[in-house]
């Protein structure tokens, strides 16, 4: 039997699966590129976050668990979709930022839904390319 946290994942990340695959193709939507650790192929998760200057913050719901914070570690080298434009970038797992600080200065919606569910939350900072 699992633990709480990896019940509660597994039920999160069915409900997420689907859902992504239609969010993905609906225009204004912020979008993160990752390559697939196995694969090698670009993997697109929807994401919600902020831009702040040359960087963009979101936070993961379940860490190091999330299948493309796993492509991130693997390879950092990112795209970022922000009002329909594609940026690319240099993703960083913050560890030593505050996830629950940093959600109160992101987006109120997403950020509440990641609250709402996570379970080991993790700051992502990805250094924008000019």
């Amino acid at each position: 039997m699992g633990s709480k946290k990896d019940i509660q994942h597994r039920i999160v990340t069915a409900f997420q699966r689907p859902l992504n695959r239609v969010v993905r193709r609906l225009p204004g939507h912020q979008l993160l590129e990752t390559t697939g650790r196995v694969s090698g192929q670009p993997r697109i998760t929807p994401i919600g976050g902020r831009r702040t200057g040359d960087q963009f913050w979101l936070v993961s719901e379940f860490g190091e668990r999330s299948q493309y914070v796993r492509n991130i570690m693997a390879d950092n080298r990112v795209r970022v979709r922000l009002h329909g434009r594609w940026h690319s970038g240099v993703a960083h797992l913050v560890h030593d930022d505050d996830p629950r600080a940093r959600l109160r200065a992101l987006p109120r919606y997403n950020s509440a839904a990641v609250r709402a569910v996570g379970t080991d939350l993790l700051t992502i900072r990805v250094d924008l390319e000019a």
